[in-house]
């Protein structure tokens, strides 16, 4: 059966296959179709928003979300501060808040120890949890490891996905006793205690629609080190100096998912975090300050539906 076929066996309006509708290169295309026929279309960034809608993120469909960008509403993903809250944790040796985080350093040397890594404060010790795959820059971080080596950090990585990635981890790790550990897979309490305990957050995806993982580093004072896309650049702001200055920055952001780029932003966080100490304590309890709840983005689609109810002409 042709895909034409199938459109015709589905009974829709014969009216509906053509290229402004739901024919796509002489394939049957639903997704084109919702993107063509919806009233709104929301993505989860604003910046990512932008990026759809050019040939590097459309996937061949940004011609079309050109044409519709004034109906593209990019809505952050909010955070869930209920179950990520590290005054009330009950995953983690020691809550703490923004008042208090110098009790953070109590979870990272009880992290250092259940996974074998050498306990020392005045280590940076740096977390990476997320799917092991390309598009979350799981590659750049795997040829990182000797580089970062010479380097004064520890590396804690947590993630399911692609063998190969989880397998070449493994091996740093094996290469490195005491300063690399991998656990892959995914378990809920030690997701909790990597937030608590890691120092920063490496997260160099090659696109990433919002993100959740910088949000949560950040509540729990754990700076992120990001790559400038999507949500990451809508919520993390970078710790240059006029950022600084106005305790506005919360992170580092690297403007391409390269290895000098990401070694370059490691390099300035840890030269932060040893020369800095009063810099990074501001850093850290800037991004324990910020308010990504679910409330704040619930409100923004209520907004956004009732004005399409408005347009409509429909009761409210």
């Amino acid at each position: 059966m042709c895909i034409r076929d199938r459109f015709e066996g589905l009974r829709l309006p014969a009216g509906l296959w053509r290229p402004d509708g739901l024919e796509f290169h002489g394939k049957l295309s639903f997704i084109k179709g919702g993107l063509v026929y919806s009233d709104w279309l929301t993505t989860v960034s604003p910046t990512y928003a932008e990026e759809i809608c050019t040939p590097r993120f459309g996937c061949g469909l940004d011609d079309l979300l050109r044409q519709r960008r004034d109906r593209i509403c990019g809505i952050l993903n909010g955070a869930n501060y209920e179950e990520w809250d590290p005054g009330n944790d009950p995953f983690i040796r020691r809550p703490y808040t923004a008042a208090s985080i110098e009790s953070k350093g109590e979870n990272k040397r009880h992290l250092q120890e259940s996974l074998g890594l050498e306990v020392d404060d005045g280590t940076p010790l740096i977390a990476s949890v997320g799917r092991l795959v390309e598009q979350k820059g799981v590659d750049l971080m795997v040829d990182a490891v000797p580089d970062l080596m010479n380097r004064p950090v520890q590396l804690v990585f947590m993630g399911n996905g692609e063998q190969r990635f989880g397998g070449a981890l493994q091996e740093a790790a094996r290469k490195n006793p005491g300063r690399v550990a991998v656990h892959v897979g995914y378990t809920e309490e030690l997701a909790h205690q990597m937030e608590a305990g890691a120092d920063m957050f490496l997260m160099p995806s090659r696109f990433e629609p919002c993100g959740l993982t910088q949000l949560y580093s950040m509540r729990y004072g754990t700076i992120p080190i990001v790559t400038r896309t999507g949500g990451l650049a809508d919520t993390v702001i970078d710790a240059d100096a006029t950022n600084v200055a106005s305790g506005r920055a919360n992170g580092f952001v690297f403007d391409e998912a390269t290895q000098p780029k990401l070694l370059a932003a490691v390099d300035r966080a840890i030269g932060c975090f040893a020369g800095a100490p009063d810099t990074w304590k501001q850093i850290a309890t800037t991004g324990m300050s910020q308010q990504y709840c679910w409330t704040r983005s619930a409100g923004r689609y209520r907004e956004l539906y009732r004005g399409a109810v408005e347009q409509r002409g429909l009761p409210a």
